[in-house]
This record gives structure tokens, sequence and C-alpha cells, in this order.
């Protein structure tokens, strides 16, 4: 379906279409390429909700998948290896090389998706990832649908099958700032996240395999706080998944967050048994953003719905296994508004 203005070309020269959906006040612009949103507005509030780039050159040169979908696997694999009914598998290790990150150097996020179907509301998009990709077995058929609906809400809906048993992990990666549009930070941004519990890193940003309960730490997001907390002197880089749920379930708010000057607010409901917040300690660009803005290390923030990462290697962690005859679905809501 060749709709849409061209807003770039690859470097092996396809284009790059540009789809404008609009509805219950909110207007996005939405790629062919890495499925991103690549802007994202609210009547009554002149900056964009997320960061992004006005040439598309600057994407797959400078984006740290923003507005992109992360797939195979959202978020990260240690040491890329993981086993399915007893068989090893070995993904591309594309994070300090040696482990793997949202799926793969060729990931969902910087690939060409085909447009299915599309209204003035929404816009659906399809991938075919064949088996062996980055290393993970089986072929994988995955659509997006971005919709519209009202009020000020931005649906996200994923769904995948496959041929063979493979891992699915699917996220939406939109670096938000309820502000500025990312003139400034996002740290006095107040928020609250629906997890009693998360998971400690070690210093690869992998997951230990303990759950830590927020109960007393700096990971306690239960009320509505600013992001903003220093530690030493220097501001707690979150990139840590909150644990909201033992499997995938029923649509629920999971969060809220409330910019700093002004009246924008934005609730996340999704169906997700773990939220990845990022608080984009390393999103700082040399290359100019929506509007000439520069973008600064914590000028977005993530909250990207998923199962929890390294999953495939902590059989007490939720699961990403799917298999043939199941639909991989995901439902992930941002509802925002002005008050």
């Amino acid at each position: 379906m060749a709709e849409g203005g061209i807003f770039g070309r690859t470097e092996a020269g396809d284009p790059v279409h540009r789809f404008r959906i609009a509805g219950g006040g909110l207007t996005a612009h939405v790629l062919d390429w890495g499925a991103v949103v690549q802007d994202l507005r609210l009547d009554g509030h002149e900056p964009p909700l997320v960061l992004g780039f006005d040439r598309f050159d600057d994407y797959p040169a400078h984006s740290p998948y923003m507005g992109a979908i992360a797939g195979r696997f959202a978020n990260r694999i240690a040491n890329g290896r993981f086993s399915i009914g007893g068989t090893q598998y070995q993904a591309d290790r594309n994070f300090l090389g040696k482990h793997t990150l949202h799926g793969g150097s060729q990931s969902f996020g910087n690939r060409m998706w085909e447009v299915l179907l599309r209204g003035q509301d929404f816009v659906t998009l399809a991938l075919h990832d064949p088996a062996g990709s980055m290393g993970f077995p089986g072929a994988l058929d995955v659509t997006c649908t971005y919709r519209m609906k009202i009020p000020g809400t931005l649906s996200v809906e994923l769904s995948a099958t496959c041929d063979q048993p493979t891992l699915c992990n699917l996220a939406h990666h939109s670096y938000f700032n309820l502000d500025d549009g990312g003139s400034g930070d996002i740290l006095d941004h107040q928020m609250m996240l629906a997890a009693d519990a998360y998971l400690p890193v070690d210093a690869e940003l992998i997951p230990t395999g303990v759950v830590e309960p927020v109960d007393g730490t700096v990971f306690d997001f239960r009320r509505s706080r600013p992001i903003r907390l220093e530690q030493e002197g220097e501001q707690v880089p979150y990139d840590h998944n909150f644990c909201l749920a033992a499997a995938r379930g029923p649509l629920r708010r999971i969060a809220s967050v409330r910019g700093a000057s002004s009246c924008v607010g934005m609730e996340v409901w999704s169906t997700e048994p773990g939220v990845q917040f990022y608080a984009g300690a390393h999103v700082g660009r040399t290359v100019p953003g929506h509007g000439g803005r520069i973008y600064r290390d914590y000028a977005g923030f993530c909250l990207e719905p998923q199962t929890w990462p390294d999953g495939p290697n902590r059989p007490y962690f939720p699961q990403a296994v799917l298999w043939p005859n199941e639909i991989y679905r995901q439902v992930t809501e941002y509802r925002f508004g002005v008050s």
C-alpha cells in the first residue's frame, strides 16, 4: 500500500514513507521504517510529546530506537544465548559486543515494514522476519496498529505468529517529554509506577536474577514523585524493568506522568507483565531534533511495556516463548490530557 509522503530513502535507496493519523485531540506521523512514531502532538499543547528527527537520515545514524518497535526480543538477553525445548541458540550480540539488545543489530526498529491498512485515525504495518534472522529460530509475522482513540489516546496494538517455537517480546520505544518537547530535561516530571518490585541489574545492565521489592529504595514510584533523585551527587540512571505481574493480563493502568511546567499528563495502560523505565541518561545527541532542538541527556523518558528482560535465561520470570498456532497479542495505550 504505497501512500503517504516520502520522508527519505534508506541506504539501499528504498523510499521511506510518512503517514499522518489523527483523532481524539492527537496527531501523529508514523514511518514505515521501524514502525516509528516520528512525531506526536496534542491539541492545546504546542511542543511535540516525543523526541524525534525532522530528517530521515538522522534516524539510522543517530536514533536510540526513538519511537520504534523493538523486537524480536525487546530489551536484553545475557550473552545472546537462550534455549527452547532443549535446543540452544545464539542471537546477535549487539550490546557491548556481548549481549543481545532489542533483537540485534538488524532489529525490527530499523527495518522496512509494509503498510497493510490506513485510515484517518489508524495505520497498520506488517513485518515478516525470516527464520534465522539475528539468530532467532522460526519465521515471525508481526503486525503493529497505531490507532487514535477518544479521548487523547495513542493505542499500540501488536500481534505476531510463528511457524516454529521462538521468542517474541515486542515493545514501543518512544521517548516522551511532556513539557517542552526535549529542549529541557524530564527530571522534574512527576511519575507513578504501579509496581511493587523491580529487577536489579549488574554493571552491564543485565538483570542479576533477583526480584527486589521497591519498598525503601530509589525505585519506589508507587506514589507520584519527581524522577529527579540523586545519589552521591549524581542522578539515579534509571534503566530497569519494573515488575507488574507474573504474566500478560487484562488492560490496566500501569503508570501516570505529569509534566513539571506544563499541564500535560499521560497515563500508560497495558496488558504486559513488566515495564522498562529508562530516564534517558544517554539520549543526548549532537544533531538537531524536532524544531532544531538539541537533545541533552534526560531530554526524554521511555516507558516500554514488555515481558521481563533476560527471561529466556530465568525460568521463574514471565516467559516470551511463542509456539506455532499461538497468537502473541499486546495492547498498550498512552492516554494524554491537559488540565
